[in-house]
């Protein structure tokens, strides 16, 4: 029998699609993030979710208003599940750590604590960060180079482990009788002398539950993809289709063997974007609205230095190869397409209207029931997103259909704004999911609902 799939929410509280934020019902304000916060934990766990992860972001601007809203301002991953660790009880709790500028033992610490206190439940994503302006927070004058932040990525995952098996298992003796708390011998030193990575050791907080707390990575360079393959226990692909998921996940297992594993023990989970809803056409029009309300360059945004360019009809012409003088340009945002326009856009045009039409149900020409708007192709070229779109069976069908091809080993559920569309999800697609046995993984700690075996504890 097939195993269920690792499924878990990549929490963004603000929402994961840049205008869900201002959909009707949507949280909107950072201040109330607390209260979100505890109701996602509570329809996670409710639904048997293996894990809850956050991601993290070293810096903010305005720019972020427009490209990625809930960048702008978030709770700081380790705190975020910190904070969740006394309200929950069975979810697992990733958080994100950049190891460009995260100390190795406050991190070790920091994390070993929330093993203990969560029973096993702790686990961390390891980034080394693709934002320059976090250096100037971390009193840097620039941003370090791949190669350099790698190199101090693999460091930090060994001084991570080191400290981790600073206890061997039987170190704590607690004998009251002999007057012996601890086997000295158990205790050992990290010794870690790294390049870039120092760190002595022992740690003082007791061995974790899982021994070694599972580590996450994500990422697309050559470097990244071989520290995901080397050493993590999950690795996160982005593929904008199914038969690049099945060669990234090949390619990912290949290269753990190559190292030295065993090809299971790297788990592959895809980002999953599902606008789900009672209906296949509910969940269109959801779509269709997020789309209307992406932020283009109109009047009310003129003067606003941080807004992107290529929001624009004229910019979507440029970048289609559209003639100077063709009327396409001059085109309304809320005009409908007409047949002989959709004509003119090229195959690439072509391609994306047919997404949208796939996705939304928008249909060229004004005599459309649901017509497709130049602000639809603007807003859809501006802010790609993969979304999946329907009822619940529509959802489950995805799920079951990249299962099934070897895509991945699971999914990370994104919502386009909160709470309705993580509602709609745990409410109404997980039942279907766990009807077809793709969800409900057993384990008591967050390795075993991965499936991933404990590693024995180092030799020293």
């Amino acid at each position: 029998m097939t195993e269920p799939l690792i499924i878990g929410a990549m929490v963004r509280t603000l929402g994961a699609y840049p205008s869900g934020w201002r959909h009707p019902g949507a949280h909107r304000n950072p201040a109330g993030d607390a209260a979100v916060l505890r109701d996602i934990a509570r329809e996670g766990e409710e639904a048997g979710l293996d894990y809850l992860f956050f991601g993290d972001w070293l810096a903010t601007g305005p720019d972020l208003e427009f490209r990625d809203p809930y960048l702008l301002a978030r709770i700081d991953p380790v705190s975020a599940v910190q904070f969740l660790a006394g309200l929950t009880s069975r979810i697992g709790l990733i958080a994100t750590v950049n190891t460009t500028y995260a100390d190795p033992y406050a991190t070790a610490r920091a994390l070993a604590s929330l093993d203990v206190l969560t029973g096993g439940r702790a686990g961390v994503n390891l980034v080394t960060g693709a934002e320059p302006r976090a250096a100037g927070n971390h009193g840097r004058d620039a941003h370090a180079d791949n190669e350099t932040r790698y190199d101090r990525a693999e460091e930090f995952v060994h001084a991570l482990r080191r400290l981790w098996d600073s206890w061997a298992e039987d170190a704590w003796l607690a004998d009251a009788e002999r007057g012996v708390l601890i086997d000295p011998d158990g205790l050992r030193d990290a010794d870690v002398r790294g390049e870039h990575v120092r760190v002595a050791g022992p740690l003082n907080v007791a061995r974790p539950p899982q021994g070694r707390i599972p580590i996450v990575h994500a990422g697309t360079s050559p470097r990244s993809r071989a520290l995901a393959a080397t050493e993590a226990d999950l690795a996160l692909i982005a593929a904008p289709s199914l038969d690049d998921a099945v060669a990234t996940r090949r390619s990912l297992r290949a290269d753990a063997v190559a190292a030295g594993r065993d090809a299971d023990g790297v788990r592959v989970i895809a980002p999953v974007l599902p606008v789900a809803a009672e209906s296949t056409g509910e969940a269109r029009r959801i779509v269709a609205r997020l789309l209307e309300l992406v932020p283009l360059a109109e009047g009310h945004q003129v003067g606003r230095a941080a807004f992107p360019a290529g929001r624009t009809v004229a910019a979507l012409a440029d970048l289609w190869e559209i003639a100077p003088d063709d009327g396409l340009r001059n085109a309304a945002l809320d005009a409908p397409v007409t047949p002989a326009e959709a004509a003119r856009l090229g195959s690439r045009g072509e391609a994306l209207a047919a997404r949208l039409s796939a996705i939304a149900g928008l249909s060229v020409g004004a005599a459309a029931s649901h017509p497709l708007t130049w602000r639809h192709l603007v807003a859809a070229q501006a802010v790609p997103a993969a979304f999946v779109v329907g009822d619940a069976a529509r959802i489950a069908d995805h799920f079951e259909e990249w299962r099934d091809a070897g895509a991945a080993d699971g999914f990370n559920v994104l919502s386009a704004f909160q709470p309705g569309q993580f509602e709609a999800f745990t409410r109404l697609v997980v039942p279907e999911l766990r009807r077809r046995g793709l969800l409900g993984r057993d384990g008591r700690t967050l390795r075993e609902r991965l499936g991933i075996a404990a590693p024995a504890l180092a030799a020293r």
